[in-house]
């Protein structure tokens, strides 16, 4: 851990945008983090979700290693075969059209609200309440969370937002409705699962008023809930898909993926980014994808999240687990004196445990893909002794 004129020091030509904890790492592997005094840590955090299969995966590395060494940019006015590949990989294994690349989650939701209001010629996009989508202004237009917003107003127009609800999404879309943009398990609020009759209620509706379902698996997409996709678990389809994340395992890259209906979304000239869909990052993407689509991975992933969800609803405090897989909320209770932001500096410090908190009482856990059980029960039995009330340092 660095004291506090050393942080104060490595801050000072930065903007305070972020709540950074006092400990620089410089070395990963697998679950595994070590800082600057050699110091080991467990992740569990995994960078929000990106690192899914781990830091330093050997394929990723040699993948990213190897085409460094060819190729690094040409930019997209010519092919290369590593985003030609992952393309057809990415579509294949979903919704069969074609894929737009970006840099990020919140580029890919842009993209993608761009796609539906050109095939709509306009229209109201419709999102629900606690869902996160980006901090760009049309990504945060979509994100209806006030504190996030308000600081950034005006924002752009043509955005509503209404419950998480099978009834309130049939009331909100109408023949106006270009798109309605959706998490099926929303993360940055706290691990919530939309329910199959809310996605299945948003399909309907969308296929009435001709208008497009987008969903949003930027976190919780690439077998983080032990399928590949998120939205396998409801058997809803979308027509838009939004991907980022883990997808590069630590490099820059987020795509939308389309069904056949919106495969020519984009003519030349209606959206562009430079570095999107560049070889090394295609590449890493590549490997990424290796590995996560492995059956018994996801299988794993599954059965050690249901063992997962038992155990930690038997810690000190925890009144509810939500989630599925390896993307999973702890809800402390209401009456603790310690709010979880502090409980995650205090894993940090005390337990060498990488945790998020998402609220006051919430505390997310995003374990690598690829994490073993000895790894697990370590994590836990740390996490155990965190929560324990008679365990807190004076």
């Amino acid at each position: 851990m660095r004291d506090a004129g050393a942080v104060a020091s490595s801050d000072a030509f930065l903007v305070p945008a972020y709540a950074r904890q006092p400990v620089e790492f410089v070395r990963g592997e697998g679950a595994r983090l070590w800082d600057a005094e050699g110091v080991e840590y467990l992740d569990v955090q995994t960078g929000l979700a990106v690192n899914s299969v781990g830091h330093a995966h050997p394929k990723v590395v040699a993948a990213i290693q190897e085409q460094a060494a060819q190729l690094i940019h040409v930019g997209n006015l010519f092919h290369t075969a590593p985003g030609e590949e992952l393309a057809r990989r990415l579509a294949q294994s979903s919704l069969g059209g074609r894929v737009h690349f970006a840099n990020s989650g919140t580029e890919a939701n842009e993209a993608a609200i761009k796609m539906a209001r050109k095939a709509k010629r306009g229209g109201t996009i419709v999102s629900v309440h606690r869902g996160f989508h980006g901090r760009t202004y049309g990504s945060l237009s979509a994100t209806p969370q006030e504190s996030k917003q308000a600081p950034f107003a005006p924002l752009v127009p043509g955005f509503v937002a209404v419950p998480p609800t099978a009834e309130a999404l049939r009331a909100a879309i109408d023949d106006e409705t270009a798109a309605v943009l959706l998490e099926p398990v929303q993360g940055e609020s706290g691990v919530y699962e939309l329910g199959a009759d809310v996605l299945a209620a948003a399909r309907e509706a969308c296929d009435a008023h001709g208008a497009a379902l987008i969903f949003d698996e930027v976190q919780c997409g690439l077998g983080r809930t032990g399928t590949l996709w998120a939205y396998e678990h409801a058997g809803v389809l979308p027509d838009l898909m939004t991907v980022a994340k883990a997808l590069g395992g630590g490099l820059p890259i987020g795509a939308v993926i389309t069904n056949e209906r919106f495969a020519a979304g984009f003519e030349p000239g209606d959206h562009g980014s430079t570095f999107a869909g560049g070889p090394v990052a295609c590449r890493a993407a590549l490997a990424v994808l290796d590995v996560v689509q492995d059956p018994a991975l996801l299988a794993r992933v599954r059965e050690t999240g249901e063992r997962l969800r038992h155990v930690l609803a038997e810690l000190p405090g925890v009144v509810e687990v939500r989630g599925r897989g390896f993307m999973l909320a702890l809800e402390l209770a209401a009456g603790r004196t310690e709010p979880a932001t502090d409980l995650v500096g205090r894993a940090l410090r005390e337990e060498r445990l990488l945790l998020n908190a998402t609220g006051p009482t919430t505390l997310r856990l995003l374990p690598p893909l690829t994490i073993t059980d000895a790894e697990l029960d370590e994590a836990l039995a740390r996490l155990a002794r965190l929560l324990d009330p008679t365990q807190v340092s004076q």
